[in-house]
């Protein structure tokens, strides 16, 4: 265990940048967890007849309407962001397997990277966490959805709580992400770093399907409730949205593949050289372009779900004039659009930073038959706005799919609400997300001696 310690720390010191991700996503769940779980003691030390003294849902209520689907994506985050920082590692990892690391000693190596990681972001996650439950309690105190007497206790529970969920999520993601190098020989280990292992496994396709079921089933319970039960049917919506996209992770390689195979000769018409490039590569990296898509199509997705589901909640809540209940409702869903959003957007930028950083080797080997840096910045921006596009696609399928289970409940009919302009917005900053972290990368992964870079001297 010893020696394991000072390398996994001497790793993070190194590749500070692929750490940074996995810190952010950390910090954002436990801040998430804590703020639900402060909100909760809250609720649980008011006397009964204090609490009776609120109009509304409890804010136990509340914050198992928020937190259900805010802690699920949160925890998403964190896998995802434990994944792009071990693909950047995956170097280091197969060279101690080629000089006698056991696959324990691999596992462990990585286990100890989280635990250091998550124990870094406590104490800002707590106290972020504990600042943004007080001024939501005010929040809700000011519109009379909380009592008047309530308060934030001062106990460390909630904080240690989400300290323990985010480990025991975190070291059960690292227990999957490491497996693959840590059961194959050292030397396909090492090979391995440098290629891609082609097909989509079986249990993985398995599991994409069973979630893609799952999604299904949640979106027709949103669809059969009764028009009184909005915010049951919103809450079955948008948990299906977010299953929707597990499946979309699971099966992420076959679903982006089929659909840049769609969108790819509009690209290589407008950029024969770069885009025919571009294009290639994307097909021909599946799993890279899955890791770059999945992000975007879940900002899409939750952002667009959310949007469309509180424009039709508004024109069905006007219909029945019930003006009061909708605007609270629309703030309730609001506060939720934002978090999910800012959950979203790291998830985004961690993802496509750590996707394009670890490409450094393969850029330097264009270089070296020919190609000039505004050559490969011109291909990477190409892969860029159709991996964009992809994502925009998909996401927009998913909140398709939620919001019509929605408005069905709501309003009756399958054709919702939709807000065109935002959804546009939508799709804009996703473009803006992709381009401010794909090019100051790939700008990155340029610098220094092609020869150097190619021969893996240079980090």
């Amino acid at each position: 265990m010893a020696p394991t310690v000072p390398i996994a720390l001497g790793q993070m010191r190194r590749r500070p940048a692929a750490f940074a991700g996995l810190a952010a996503a950390l910090f954002l769940a436990l801040a998430t967890l804590t703020l639900f779980g402060s909100l909760l003691a809250a609720d649980t030390a008011t006397a009964a007849a204090v609490r009776r003294t609120a109009t509304g849902p409890s804010l136990t209520v509340i914050a198992g309407a928020f937190g259900e689907i805010a802690v699920l994506v949160a925890f998403f985050v964190v896998v995802g962001a434990l994944g792009s920082a071990l693909r950047q590692q995956h170097r280091e990892l197969a060279l101690l397997r080629t000089i006698a690391a056991t696959p324990r000693q691999a596992r462990r190596l990585v286990r100890c990277q989280v635990v250091a990681t998550a124990l870094l972001v406590a104490a800002p996650g707590w106290g972020a966490g504990s600042v943004t439950a007080r001024l939501l309690l005010a929040e809700l105190r000011r519109r009379g959805m909380a009592a008047a007497g309530v308060r934030i206790p001062g106990s460390l529970a909630p904080g240690l709580v989400a300290l323990t969920a985010v480990l025991v999520v975190g070291l059960a993601a690292s227990a999957v992400a490491a497996r693959r190098i840590s059961r194959i020989a050292p030397a396909a280990a090492l090979a391995a770093s440098s290629t891609e292992h082609g097909r989509t496994g079986v249990p993985r396709l398995l599991a994409g399907i069973a979630a893609l079921a799952g999604g299904g089933l949640l979106l027709r319970l949103a669809a059969t409730r009764p028009a009184e039960q909005t915010d049951k049917a919103g809450q079955a919506a948008l948990l299906g949205a977010v299953v929707l996209l597990l499946a979309l992770a699971l099966a992420g390689p076959l679903a982006a593949r089929a659909v840049t195979a769609a969108l790819g000769a509009p690209v290589r018409a407008l950029a024969p050289g770069a885009g025919w490039l571009a294009d290639a590569n994307l097909r021909g990296y599946a799993r890279r372009l899955s890791s770059a898509v999945v992000p975007v199509a879940l900002l899409v997705g939750l952002s667009g779900t959310m949007l469309i589901m509180t424009r039709t909640a508004g024109h069905a809540t006007d219909a029945s004039a019930a003006g009061a209940a909708s605007a609270t409702d629309v703030w309730l869903r609001q506060a939720e659009l934002t978090m999910l959003t800012c959950f979203a957007a790291v998830s985004t930028v961690n993802t496509l930073i750590a996707v394009t950083a670890e490409r450094r080797r393969e850029f330097a080997l264009l270089r070296l038959v020919g190609a000039t840096r505004p050559q490969v910045l011109r291909m990477l921006t190409a892969e860029a706005a159709l991996s964009t596009a992809v994502g925009v696609l998909l996401g927009a399928a998913v909140a398709g799919a939620a919001s019509a289970a929605f408005s069905r409940a709501a309003t009756g009919s399958w054709v919702p609400s939709v807000p065109v302009a935002a959804c546009c917005g939508i799709a804009a900053a996703a473009a803006a997300l992709t381009a401010a972290a794909v090019l100051p990368a790939g700008l990155r992964a340029l610098r220094g001696p092609a020869a150097e870079l190619a021969g893996g001297e240079r980090d």
